[in-house]
């Protein structure tokens, strides 16, 4: 679909659609983001046709690049922009990279890892914008490992401005770590495309017969033992990936799906190879051996393929920080966090995490815990301060720091470490897998019993005996179940919902309480601007100023207005706003006259930009003095922080040569369906619980807010802490929700977890899924989906020992004949397929 990009804000209305079904004629319409397609919700949203921010701003990105031709291309819904389009992000790393690319000769070239690349339309997208860019060369995107190849011309092309570009449409690059394996996904595609050619094959030289070719034409023989070669061939292709998935699978004590597709193949494939050797026609099963094997593959490649496809949207996870530099008597070197010892002296950039608990050298630092600790504040540190392994530093200089502590002690290496978990045994499907095949051996049994002692003969008996076997296929096991799966997972990705382990669908069924994290789980990553009619009032010049003052830095104040900035463009025509008139009462009149303002969200502004940790930071230049920080403090001198108290949380003051021209205040808002939804859950028989390492205060206030029992809140608890309540109160129920590394070992120890926030490297890569958006509708939709993939499975069980009781009784009579077999098997294929789309329709078509 494609929407016009010529006016992304209050312009326009949002695309909609009707949903489909059986009231559609009552159905209203839905509408839909402009950017990423996920269904708007609320007014605001509907209005402005965006689900978030991030969207908006993508979408004018597009726009300003001449790129419309991606919303041509793209899927019809894509992930939704997340809050890393507005985050800093260092890229030293890269720098280095791409220095040491330029260093070779040759032509310089990389390949690095791409995170959100989720169709065709990613990848023109990452490649137009690569080639607009001076000096590039050439790019290669493999969208299934998630990866590019990048050739550029030395000297002129700036590899890390370009990583930044791709951030701010969405896309976030990576180190390239380990040469991927190749993805399952493509190794079953060959073998489909091999199984096909070999079944089309076998129905070639198998359709003569059945179309009344006499047994001694002088050719049938020829075409049967074609028939055996290839569908010997699909047996080797496809069969064999069946086969030793079954037989690993016993070797562990499991029943798994693949038992009775090997055995369906097995079964078919010898008894139509004795028929071959004995001249017997009524044994000869090749084409139902053949187009069994390619159904089979078809259907656990699209299953395999839909998990796949969200995971590759990942950087791979890293289980360390960046290097730091530690200062040696010969100068700083850089050295790997690993190798850090006690006593050791190293430099954290902005933005760095702080690799192991160590003493503050530098006289002041502003640093953030939300990612190690749950604390929403930002804590102002003074030289001799400890500072905590994992905070992050939100000034915009590099701070000195004395580890105290050597990386292999650290709790940020605990959190980091990674953990295998062995994948969820299905209980349920191994029962129905168990009664089949003990049901289909024993009616083959008894029924070759029975025509032995009636007949006693051998050649009829067998023959009965093996299409009891051939007829009794599990399609609907070995074909609609994974189909359901596939389309359950899409139908989330529509949602926003993403699932990454498949798994997950056996373990959502025992999910009985949910354990929310509180901050960016239950709340957004960046506090909410509460009065953002203070930035609107801005003039353009302020604006520009203050954009200069916010940009590139990880404070969380300076990233809620960089976002509102850029999502809050002021409308041409404006009357003089109050902050103009705030300068025009300055005693030496405003220093800009009208003529430089203009309607562009802002123009850049430099100058020179000093900080004042604790404190805020001041931008000096003809335009004046600007200063973003402290109320009261307005770029003066350093003074005791004491003598301010702030009137609300993240109050800040924004300042021209002293006159205040807005007052900022924020909150830690509640995401906006919160609390509808997490009543929906309980409406489900879901227990919710707050497990956050914030105080108490906050806990409780959260707690009531949401209408949770008090003692469903559970506040100040560390990392360690969250992962003992689980080994206290798990059952084998529990799905845990969190964003921060603080939420790591809660992870290890949670039945199912999930994750909002896929760009630090840290519980995506341990999430059974990931959702985006700025909302918590994805989690019901994830219970709601499933209960309709369970529904459609349980039909197609009712189906599937219908169809056998039919097709296995005419065997047991000695009834059924190899072409009967062949037309049985491609119509009971399509009616499990009618059946899952039946049953998930409804879910794909919102």
């Amino acid at each position: 679909m494609s929407f016009p990009a010529n006016n992304w804000v209050n312009g326009g209305a949002s695309p909609t659609v009707r949903v489909r079904g059986l009231r559609a004629a009552q159905a209203a319409p839905v509408h839909l983001c402009r950017h990423c397609g996920t269904p708007l919700a609320g007014e605001a949203a509907q209005a402005a046709g965006f689900c978030c921010a991030g969207c908006g701003c993508v979408f004018r990105l597009v726009a300003e690049h001449g790129l419309d031709g991606y919303y041509k291309i793209r899927d019809a819904v894509v992930a939704p922009v997340g809050e890393a389009v507005f985050q800093p992000r260092d890229f030293a790393w890269l720098a280095k990279l791409a220095a040491g690319a330029e260093a070779q000769p040759g032509t310089p070239a990389l390949t690095l890892e791409v995170q959100g690349i989720s169709c065709a339309g990613c990848v023109w997208l990452i490649e137009k914008v690569f080639h607009q860019q001076p000096g590039a060369l050439h790019i290669g995107t493999d969208a299934q490992l998630g990866r590019m190849r990048l050739r550029w011309t030395r000297g002129v092309f700036d590899v890390p401005a370009f990583a930044r570009l791709l951030q701010s449409f969405n896309y976030l690059v990576g180190p390239p770590g380990e040469e991927p394996a190749v993805p399952e996904s493509k190794r079953l595609v060959r073998r489909v495309g091999l199984a096909a050619a070999f079944s089309m094959n076998v129905m070639l030289f198998t359709l003569p017969a059945y179309f009344g070719m006499e047994a001694g034409f002088a050719y049938a023989r020829l075409f049967g033992t074609l028939s055996l070669v290839f569908a010997t061939l699909s047996l080797l292709t496809g069969g064999l990936y069946f086969l030793g998935r079954a037989v690993s699978a016993l070797r562990a004590g499991a029943m798994h799906i693949d038992l009775p597709i090997a055995l369906g193949i097995v079964g078919s494939y010898l008894g139509s190879l004795y028929g071959w050797l004995a001249h017997r026609e009524e044994f000869v099963y090749f084409d139902f051996v053949a187009a069994f094997i390619l159904l089979m593959l078809v259907g656990r490649w699209a299953q395999v393929t839909a998990v796949e496809r969200n995971r590759r949207q990942l950087l791979s996870p890293k289980d360390r920080p960046q290097p730091v530099w530690v200062e040696t008597p010969a100068g700083p070197v850089e050295r790997a966090v690993a190798e850090l010892r006690i006593g050791d002296v190293f430099a954290v950039r902005s933005g760095q995490v702080v690799p192991v608990e160590a003493q503050l050298e530098t006289p002041a630092a502003t640093v953030g815990t939300a990612w190690i600790s749950g604390e929403t504040d930002p804590r102002e540190c003074r030289a001799g301060a400890r500072v905590p392994a994992g905070a992050v530093n939100l000034g915009r200089g590099d701070i000195r720091l004395c580890a105290v502590r050597g990386w292999e002690g650290s709790l940020l290496a605990q959190l980091l470490r990674p953990v295998t978990r062995d994948a969820y045994r299905h209980r349920f499907l191994e029962r129905v897998i168990r009664g089949y095949l003990v049901g289909i051996l024993g009616i083959a049994l008894a029924t070759g019993l029975g025509w032995w002692l009636g007949t006693h003969d051998a050649v009829r008996t067998w023959s009965v005996v093996t299409a009891v076997l051939v007829v009794s296929c599990p399609c609907a096991i070995g074909l609609a179940f994974p189909l359901a799966d596939e389309m359950a997972t899409t139908a989330l990705r529509r949602a926003g919902v993403f699932v990454r382990e498949s798994d997950l669908w056996p373990r959502l069924a025992r999910i009985r309480k949910i354990i929310f994290d509180k901050t960016g789980t239950l709340t957004l990553e960046t506090p909410v601007l509460a009065n953002p009619a203070a930035l609107a009032a801005l003039a353009p010049t302020a604006r520009a100023a203050l954009a200069a003052l916010v940009r590139d830095s990880a404070h969380p104040v300076s990233r809620s207005l960089h976002e509102n900035l850029l999502v809050s463009a002021p409308q041409g025509g404006a009357s003089p706003s109050a902050s103009a008139e705030a300068m025009a009462d300055r005693p030496d009149g405003p220093r800009h006259p009208p003529a430089h303002r203009d309607d562009s969200p802002y123009r850049e502004m430099h100058g020179e930009l000093r900080e004042e940790p604790g404190f805020g930071v001041v931008l000096e230049n003809p335009d004046g003095r600007w200063s973003l920080g402290r109320p009261g403090w307005r770029g003066g001198e350093i003074c005791n922080p004491l003598d301010y108290k702030l009137r609300e949380e993240h109050d800040a003051e924004f300042a021209c040569d002293g006159v205040v021209l807005a007052r900022f205040r924020f909150t830690d808002a509640v995401r906006a369906d919160a609390v509808a939804e997490i009543a929906a859950l309980r409406a489900r028989g879901l227990e919710a619980y707050i497990l956050s390492g914030d105080r108490r205060a906050k806990v409780d206030q959260m707690t009531q807010a949401l209408g949770l029992p008090e003692n469903h809140g559970l506040a100040e608890a560390t990392p360690g802490g969250k992962a003992a309540w689980f080994k206290i109160n798990d059952r084998r129920d529990t799905l845990m929700l969190g964003d921060g590394a603080n939420d790591s070992l809660a992870f290890d120890a949670a039945f199912a977890r999930g994750t909002p926030v896929i760009h630090r490297g840290v519980l995506e890569g341990k999430a059974d899924f990931y959702y985006l958006g700025h909302g918590l509708a994805g989690i019901r939709r994830l219970f709601e989906v499933n209960a309709a993939r369970r529904r459609t499975q349980a039909w197609l069980l009712v189906f599937s020992v219908a169809y056998n009781l039919g097709a296995v009784g005419l065997a047991v009579a000695g009834r059924m004949s190899p072409l009967l077999a062949a037309i049985l098997m491609p119509v009971s294929s399509l009616l499990t397929l009618a059946i899952v789309a039946g049953g998930m329709r409804r879910w794909l078509a919102r």
